[in-house]
Protein backbone atom coordinates (compact mmCIF):
# COMPACT_ATOMS: atom_id res chain seq x y z
CA UNK A 1 0.00 0.00 0.00
CA UNK A 2 1.21 3.38 -0.80
CA UNK A 3 2.26 5.61 1.89
CA UNK A 4 -0.04 8.87 0.51
CA UNK A 5 -2.63 5.82 0.85
CA UNK A 6 -1.89 6.29 4.69
CA UNK A 7 -1.66 9.87 4.89
CA UNK A 8 -4.98 11.06 6.50
CA UNK A 9 -6.67 12.97 3.51
CA UNK A 10 -7.74 16.68 4.37
CA UNK A 11 -10.40 19.06 2.39
CA UNK A 12 -9.41 22.41 3.03
CA UNK A 13 -11.68 25.87 2.15
CA UNK A 14 -11.29 29.19 2.87
CA UNK A 15 -13.95 32.01 2.59
CA UNK A 16 -13.77 34.11 -0.61
CA UNK A 17 -13.97 37.48 0.74
CA UNK A 18 -11.29 39.62 0.93
CA UNK A 19 -7.99 37.51 0.71
CA UNK A 20 -7.21 37.25 4.36
CA UNK A 21 -9.07 33.70 4.85
CA UNK A 22 -7.03 32.11 2.50
CA UNK A 23 -3.71 33.72 3.91
CA UNK A 24 -4.46 32.52 7.03
CA UNK A 25 -4.76 29.24 6.00
CA UNK A 26 -1.35 29.08 4.77
CA UNK A 27 0.58 28.36 7.94
CA UNK A 28 -2.46 25.59 9.28
CA UNK A 29 -1.67 23.99 5.17
CA UNK A 30 2.00 24.02 6.14
CA UNK A 31 1.74 22.36 9.34
CA UNK A 32 -0.43 19.55 7.75
CA UNK A 33 1.88 18.88 5.48
CA UNK A 34 4.44 18.99 7.77
CA UNK A 35 2.17 16.45 9.85
CA UNK A 36 2.45 14.17 6.59
CA UNK A 37 -1.16 14.71 5.93
CA UNK A 38 -2.49 14.76 2.14
CA UNK A 39 -4.50 18.35 1.43
CA UNK A 40 -7.16 19.08 -1.13
CA UNK A 41 -7.95 22.66 -1.25
CA UNK A 42 -11.24 24.19 -2.02
CA UNK A 43 -11.63 27.74 -3.56
CA UNK A 44 -12.23 30.03 -6.53
CA UNK A 45 -10.92 33.17 -7.99
CA UNK A 46 -8.29 35.16 -6.31
CA UNK A 47 -8.24 33.35 -2.71
CA UNK A 48 -7.84 30.18 -5.54
CA UNK A 49 -4.85 31.91 -7.46
CA UNK A 50 -3.01 33.16 -3.87
CA UNK A 51 -3.14 29.66 -2.79
CA UNK A 52 -2.20 28.32 -6.40
CA UNK A 53 1.00 30.07 -6.00
CA UNK A 54 1.77 28.92 -2.62
CA UNK A 55 1.19 25.40 -2.84
CA UNK A 56 1.41 24.81 -6.63
CA UNK A 57 1.69 20.80 -5.37
CA UNK A 58 -1.44 20.37 -4.34
CA UNK A 59 -4.72 19.43 -5.93
CA UNK A 60 -7.35 21.59 -6.24
CA UNK A 61 -11.42 21.82 -6.35
CA UNK A 62 -13.73 24.49 -7.56
CA UNK A 63 -15.68 25.55 -5.00
CA UNK A 64 -17.90 28.75 -6.28
CA UNK A 65 -17.65 31.67 -3.35
CA UNK A 66 -20.69 33.66 -1.91
CA UNK A 67 -20.00 36.56 -4.61
CA UNK A 68 -21.42 39.23 -2.10
CA UNK A 69 -21.94 42.43 -3.67
CA UNK A 70 -20.02 45.32 -1.32
CA UNK A 71 -20.81 49.44 -1.76
CA UNK A 72 -19.02 52.34 -1.53
CA UNK A 73 -20.48 53.95 1.64
CA UNK A 74 -21.13 52.49 5.61
CA UNK A 75 -24.64 52.76 5.30
CA UNK A 76 -24.63 51.25 1.70
CA UNK A 77 -22.95 48.46 2.90
CA UNK A 78 -24.82 47.44 6.08
CA UNK A 79 -27.97 47.36 3.60
CA UNK A 80 -26.56 45.15 0.90
CA UNK A 81 -25.39 42.90 3.29
CA UNK A 82 -28.80 42.76 4.61
CA UNK A 83 -30.22 42.06 1.44
CA UNK A 84 -28.07 39.42 0.43
CA UNK A 85 -29.19 37.33 3.74
CA UNK A 86 -31.07 34.95 1.54
CA UNK A 87 -28.12 34.88 -0.64
CA UNK A 88 -25.91 33.74 1.67
CA UNK A 89 -28.07 31.24 3.30
CA UNK A 90 -28.47 29.84 -0.15
CA UNK A 91 -24.87 29.71 -0.64
CA UNK A 92 -24.22 27.96 2.34
CA UNK A 93 -26.87 25.22 1.46
CA UNK A 94 -25.39 25.16 -1.76
CA UNK A 95 -21.67 24.04 -0.27
CA UNK A 96 -23.47 21.46 2.29
CA UNK A 97 -24.69 19.94 -0.99
CA UNK A 98 -21.24 20.01 -2.90
CA UNK A 99 -20.05 18.60 0.09
CA UNK A 100 -22.13 16.00 0.37
CA UNK A 101 -21.68 14.77 -3.02
CA UNK A 102 -17.90 15.11 -2.84
CA UNK A 103 -17.21 13.16 -0.14
CA UNK A 104 -19.63 10.62 -1.80
CA UNK A 105 -17.38 9.92 -4.28
CA UNK A 106 -13.77 10.62 -2.73
CA UNK A 107 -12.50 9.32 0.52
CA UNK A 108 -11.85 12.04 2.69
CA UNK A 109 -11.12 11.73 6.30
CA UNK A 110 -11.91 15.43 7.55
CA UNK A 111 -12.82 18.96 6.08
CA UNK A 112 -11.10 22.00 7.38
CA UNK A 113 -13.50 25.45 7.18
CA UNK A 114 -12.58 28.45 7.16
CA UNK A 115 -15.62 30.25 8.10
CA UNK A 116 -17.73 28.56 5.07
CA UNK A 117 -21.01 27.57 7.84
CA UNK A 118 -21.34 25.19 5.54
CA UNK A 119 -18.93 22.75 4.51
CA UNK A 120 -19.40 20.21 7.94
CA UNK A 121 -20.40 16.75 7.05
CA UNK A 122 -22.02 13.74 9.20
CA UNK A 123 -19.34 10.72 8.53
CA UNK A 124 -16.29 12.77 8.74
CA UNK A 125 -14.31 15.00 11.25
CA UNK A 126 -15.42 19.02 10.49
CA UNK A 127 -13.50 21.50 11.61
CA UNK A 128 -14.78 25.57 11.75
CA UNK A 129 -12.10 28.00 12.01
CA UNK A 130 -13.65 31.66 12.81
CA UNK A 131 -12.61 34.23 15.08
CA UNK A 132 -15.87 35.32 14.79
CA UNK A 133 -17.62 33.89 17.57
CA UNK A 134 -19.05 37.72 18.64
CA UNK A 135 -20.46 39.55 15.36
CA UNK A 136 -20.62 43.00 15.99
CA UNK A 137 -23.29 44.97 14.98
CA UNK A 138 -24.84 48.43 15.66
CA UNK A 139 -27.04 46.80 18.73
CA UNK A 140 -26.52 44.79 21.52
CA UNK A 141 -30.32 42.62 20.83
CA UNK A 142 -29.08 42.28 16.61
CA UNK A 143 -25.43 40.95 17.65
CA UNK A 144 -27.46 38.83 20.51
CA UNK A 145 -29.58 37.40 17.80
CA UNK A 146 -26.47 37.12 15.21
CA UNK A 147 -24.91 35.35 17.89
CA UNK A 148 -27.83 32.51 18.57
CA UNK A 149 -28.01 32.37 14.62
CA UNK A 150 -24.37 31.62 14.19
CA UNK A 151 -24.04 29.24 16.82
CA UNK A 152 -26.59 27.16 15.02
CA UNK A 153 -24.00 26.79 11.91
CA UNK A 154 -21.29 26.34 14.23
CA UNK A 155 -22.50 23.54 16.45
CA UNK A 156 -23.09 21.45 13.75
CA UNK A 157 -19.74 21.06 13.43
CA UNK A 158 -17.10 18.82 15.14
CA UNK A 159 -14.89 21.48 16.91
CA UNK A 160 -13.84 24.89 16.61
CA UNK A 161 -10.23 26.68 15.55
CA UNK A 162 -10.43 30.26 16.96
CA UNK A 163 -6.95 32.06 15.62
CA UNK A 164 -6.03 33.77 18.81
CA UNK A 165 -4.54 34.03 21.97
CA UNK A 166 -6.96 31.88 24.41
CA UNK A 167 -5.76 34.60 27.62
CA UNK A 168 -6.05 38.18 28.11
CA UNK A 169 -3.10 39.46 25.55
CA UNK A 170 -4.91 38.66 22.57
CA UNK A 171 -6.23 40.75 19.31
CA UNK A 172 -9.39 40.00 18.88
CA UNK A 173 -11.20 41.02 22.23
CA UNK A 174 -15.26 39.83 22.68
CA UNK A 175 -14.71 38.80 18.97
CA UNK A 176 -12.88 35.84 20.13
CA UNK A 177 -13.60 35.63 23.62
CA UNK A 178 -17.13 36.03 24.10
CA UNK A 179 -19.00 35.35 27.49
CA UNK A 180 -20.98 32.39 26.37
CA UNK A 181 -19.25 29.54 23.81
CA UNK A 182 -20.39 27.37 21.26
CA UNK A 183 -21.28 23.61 22.55
CA UNK A 184 -18.88 21.99 20.62
CA UNK A 185 -14.69 21.57 21.82
CA UNK A 186 -13.17 24.99 21.47
CA UNK A 187 -9.36 25.57 20.50
CA UNK A 188 -7.18 28.35 20.69
CA UNK A 189 -4.24 27.83 17.64
CA UNK A 190 -2.54 31.56 18.36
CA UNK A 191 -3.05 34.12 16.00
CA UNK A 192 -2.32 32.34 12.87
CA UNK A 193 0.78 34.16 10.18
CA UNK A 194 2.12 32.63 7.07
CA UNK A 195 4.96 34.86 8.13
CA UNK A 196 8.38 34.65 10.33
CA UNK A 197 10.35 32.65 7.91
CA UNK A 198 12.83 35.22 7.01
CA UNK A 199 14.79 37.86 8.27
CA UNK A 200 15.23 41.22 6.40
CA UNK A 201 16.32 44.80 7.97
CA UNK A 202 14.60 48.00 8.48
CA UNK A 203 14.91 50.05 5.66
CA UNK A 204 14.29 53.93 7.73
CA UNK A 205 11.57 55.78 6.56
CA UNK A 206 10.28 53.88 4.17
CA UNK A 207 6.67 53.64 3.80
CA UNK A 208 4.81 50.18 2.65
CA UNK A 209 1.29 50.86 1.96
CA UNK A 210 -0.52 47.43 1.62
CA UNK A 211 -4.24 46.79 -0.27
CA UNK A 212 -6.89 44.22 0.08
CA UNK A 213 -10.41 43.46 1.04
CA UNK A 214 -13.22 43.39 -1.31
CA UNK A 215 -14.06 46.27 -3.99
CA UNK A 216 -15.17 49.22 -4.03
CA UNK A 217 -13.45 49.81 -0.85
CA UNK A 218 -10.04 48.35 -1.81
CA UNK A 219 -10.09 50.88 -5.23
CA UNK A 220 -11.65 53.93 -3.14
CA UNK A 221 -8.63 53.51 -0.67
CA UNK A 222 -5.87 53.48 -3.11
CA UNK A 223 -6.88 56.39 -5.10
CA UNK A 224 -7.35 58.30 -1.71
CA UNK A 225 -3.63 57.14 -1.09
CA UNK A 226 -2.01 57.31 -4.13
CA UNK A 227 -3.39 61.24 -4.24
CA UNK A 228 -1.91 61.50 -0.73
CA UNK A 229 1.21 60.36 -1.91
CA UNK A 230 1.90 62.74 -4.54
CA UNK A 231 3.10 65.17 -1.92
CA UNK A 232 5.40 62.24 -0.15
CA UNK A 233 8.85 62.21 -1.49
CA UNK A 234 10.36 59.51 0.65
CA UNK A 235 10.42 55.65 -0.73
CA UNK A 236 7.24 53.21 -1.03
CA UNK A 237 6.24 50.45 -1.77
CA UNK A 238 2.43 49.61 -2.78
CA UNK A 239 1.03 46.15 -2.46
CA UNK A 240 -2.27 46.31 -4.34
CA UNK A 241 -3.38 43.28 -3.51
CA UNK A 242 -4.48 41.77 -7.16
CA UNK A 243 -3.03 38.19 -7.66
CA UNK A 244 -3.38 38.01 -11.31
CA UNK A 245 -3.75 41.60 -11.78
CA UNK A 246 -1.04 42.61 -14.73
CA UNK A 247 -2.06 46.52 -15.59
CA UNK A 248 0.54 48.52 -14.50
CA UNK A 249 -0.51 51.65 -12.50
CA UNK A 250 1.04 55.43 -13.01
CA UNK A 251 2.81 56.29 -9.82
CA UNK A 252 5.46 58.58 -8.94
CA UNK A 253 9.01 57.62 -9.16
CA UNK A 254 9.49 57.16 -5.60
CA UNK A 255 6.71 54.53 -5.32
CA UNK A 256 7.33 51.07 -5.99
CA UNK A 257 4.15 49.15 -7.33
CA UNK A 258 3.01 45.25 -7.08
CA UNK A 259 -0.29 43.86 -8.14
CA UNK A 260 0.61 41.11 -5.36
CA UNK A 261 3.53 39.25 -3.43
CA UNK A 262 4.18 35.48 -2.58
CA UNK A 263 4.48 35.41 1.23
CA UNK A 264 8.34 35.08 1.16
CA UNK A 265 8.77 38.30 -1.05
CA UNK A 266 6.08 39.92 0.93
CA UNK A 267 7.40 39.17 4.32
CA UNK A 268 11.05 40.72 3.51
CA UNK A 269 8.99 43.85 2.10
CA UNK A 270 6.87 44.04 5.34
CA UNK A 271 10.32 43.84 7.35
CA UNK A 272 12.04 46.20 5.50
CA UNK A 273 9.25 48.69 6.01
CA UNK A 274 9.56 51.61 8.80
CA UNK A 275 5.85 51.64 8.93
CA UNK A 276 2.72 50.15 6.80
CA UNK A 277 -0.64 51.50 6.61
CA UNK A 278 -3.08 48.90 5.60
CA UNK A 279 -6.51 47.67 6.19
CA UNK A 280 -7.95 46.60 9.68
CA UNK A 281 -8.76 42.87 8.70
CA UNK A 282 -7.79 40.17 10.83
CA UNK A 283 -5.78 38.46 8.88
CA UNK A 284 -3.72 41.83 7.87
CA UNK A 285 -3.39 42.47 12.09
CA UNK A 286 -2.45 38.98 12.64
CA UNK A 287 0.76 39.33 9.83
CA UNK A 288 1.93 42.68 11.33
CA UNK A 289 1.72 41.32 15.05
CA UNK A 290 3.67 38.80 14.34
CA UNK A 291 6.44 40.87 12.81
CA UNK A 292 5.70 43.48 15.59
CA UNK A 293 5.47 46.80 12.74
CA UNK A 294 4.35 50.16 13.93
CA UNK A 295 0.74 50.70 11.63
CA UNK A 296 -1.62 52.69 10.28
CA UNK A 297 -4.84 50.60 10.26
CA UNK A 298 -7.86 51.81 8.35
CA UNK A 299 -11.01 49.85 8.89
CA UNK A 300 -13.41 48.80 5.89
CA UNK A 301 -16.28 51.26 6.62
CA UNK A 302 -19.32 49.77 7.12
CA UNK A 303 -17.32 46.47 8.34
CA UNK A 304 -18.22 46.42 12.10
CA UNK A 305 -15.86 43.83 12.48
CA UNK A 306 -12.91 45.48 11.37
CA UNK A 307 -14.86 49.13 13.23
CA UNK A 308 -14.51 46.92 16.78
CA UNK A 309 -11.12 45.92 16.01
CA UNK A 310 -9.47 49.20 15.37
CA UNK A 311 -11.17 50.47 19.17
CA UNK A 312 -9.57 47.39 20.58
CA UNK A 313 -6.02 47.82 18.93
CA UNK A 314 -6.02 51.87 19.43
CA UNK A 315 -7.01 50.62 23.14
CA UNK A 316 -4.22 48.24 23.22
CA UNK A 317 -1.90 50.34 21.85
CA UNK A 318 -1.23 47.65 18.93
CA UNK A 319 -1.89 49.83 15.95
CA UNK A 320 -2.73 53.38 15.05
CA UNK A 321 -6.34 53.23 14.10
CA UNK A 322 -8.13 55.89 11.68
CA UNK A 323 -11.71 56.08 10.28
CA UNK A 324 -11.50 55.86 6.34
CA UNK A 325 -13.37 59.55 5.96
CA UNK A 326 -10.86 61.25 8.54
CA UNK A 327 -7.77 60.14 6.98
CA UNK A 328 -5.22 62.26 5.32
CA UNK A 329 -1.59 60.88 5.33
CA UNK A 330 0.73 64.09 6.38
CA UNK A 331 -1.71 63.99 9.76
CA UNK A 332 -1.48 60.36 9.77
CA UNK A 333 2.25 60.59 9.74
CA UNK A 334 2.13 63.28 12.59
CA UNK A 335 -0.06 61.76 14.91
CA UNK A 336 1.69 58.50 14.85
CA UNK A 337 5.08 59.90 15.61
CA UNK A 338 3.16 60.51 19.28
CA UNK A 339 1.47 56.70 19.43
CA UNK A 340 2.72 54.95 22.57
CA UNK A 341 3.38 51.68 20.28
CA UNK A 342 3.61 48.43 22.23
CA UNK A 343 4.21 45.26 20.74
CA UNK A 344 2.03 42.30 20.77
CA UNK A 345 3.96 39.30 22.35
CA UNK A 346 3.41 36.89 19.98
CA UNK A 347 3.85 33.08 20.68
CA UNK A 348 5.83 30.51 18.93
CA UNK A 349 3.15 27.88 16.88
CA UNK A 350 3.61 25.47 19.23
CA UNK A 351 -0.93 26.06 19.83
CA UNK A 352 -1.09 24.97 16.67
CA UNK A 353 1.11 22.09 15.78
CA UNK A 354 -0.29 20.59 19.19
CA UNK A 355 -3.85 20.95 18.08
CA UNK A 356 -3.34 19.76 14.54
CA UNK A 357 -1.10 17.45 15.76
CA UNK A 358 -3.80 15.41 18.29
CA UNK A 359 -6.40 16.30 15.69
CA UNK A 360 -3.90 14.49 12.84
CA UNK A 361 -3.78 11.33 15.82
CA UNK A 362 -7.24 10.94 16.16
CA UNK A 363 -8.07 10.52 12.35
CA UNK A 364 -5.58 7.99 12.48
CA UNK A 365 -7.23 5.82 14.96
CA UNK A 366 -10.43 6.46 13.73
CA UNK A 367 -9.42 5.71 9.67
CA UNK A 368 -9.97 2.47 8.20
CA UNK A 369 -7.68 0.88 5.67
CA UNK A 370 -8.93 1.90 1.69
CA UNK A 371 -8.91 -0.51 -0.58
Amino acid sequence: MDQDDLSPKILLAPLDWGLGHATRCIPLIRELLRQQCAVTLAADGKSKRLLQQEFPQLPFLDLPGYDIEYAATAWGLALKIVAQIPKLLAAVKQEQAWLESLVAAQPFDAVISDNRYGLNHASIRSVLITHQLRIKAPLTLAEDLLQETAYQYINRFSECWVPDAEGENNLAGELSHPLTKPSIPLYYTGPLSRFGQNKAEEKPGQLLVLLSGPEPQRTLLEESLLNDLQEYTRPVVLVRGLPGETAPVAVPENITVYNHLPAAELEQTIREASLVIGRCGYSTVMDLAALQKRSILIPTPGQTEQEYLARHLMQKNFAFCVEQKKFRLKHALELVERFPFKPFETTNNESLQRIVGRFVSSLKKTETPRE
